[in-house]
């Protein structure tokens, strides 16, 4: 009887220094784990943040929006630089991450076919870049354009709950 004898590959990337290098600085987790781009962009997104944050006059309902922005990028980017060790590990050692023992590291998005939210988001975006030029004002907002909104998206939820109910699901 021959016995074989697997040689499992050393994992090549430590989540605990990914999470290490991410808390020194945003993008130093990435960059460790190889992901040049994304290390890039925590890093100049929080370079930014922290220059509007020290920048003068000081508006304080900009600066806790941005201080908020700041914590959550720190925040994602570390759990981010883990999951993304966690990855890179698993693909070495020849498994898929949704298929490695109570791991569940990359979710996969449920299918949707509807663009709704895809249009919210980019009309609220654009409604955030008209308030910060000034062409239309925070009363507007919320006496006009947010009722709107709501009740649009109200009218979505009703005709999403009849199509699954007509088609059974």
């Amino acid at each position: 009887m021959d016995e074989k004898i697997v040689i499992q590959p050393k994992p090549t990337k430590s989540p605990a220094v990914a999470a290490i290098l991410s808390i020194i600085f945003p993008g130093l987790g990435a960059l460790y784990n190889g992901l040049m781009l994304k290390a890039i962009f925590y890093a100049l997104f929080a370079v930014w943040l922290i220059v509007q944050l020290s920048r003068h006059p000081i508006e304080p309902t900009a600066d806790v929006f941005m201080g908020l922005l700041l914590g959550g990028l720190w925040l994602f980017q570390i759990v981010d630089s883990v999951n993304n060790a966690k990855s890179i590990n698993l693909a070495i050692a020849g498994q898929k991450p949704e298929e490695a023992a109570g791991l569940d590291i990359l979710p996969k998005a449920a299918a949707s076919g509807s663009i709704f939210w895809g249009i919210a988001l980019i009309a609220l975006g654009g409604l955030l870049i008209l308030m910060n030029f000034d062409i239309i004002d925070v009363a507007t907002l919320f006496s006009v354009i947010l009722p709107v909104a709501v009740i649009t998206i109200g009218v979505k939820f009703v005709f999403d709950a009849l199509a699954r109910a007509k088609s059974g699901k």
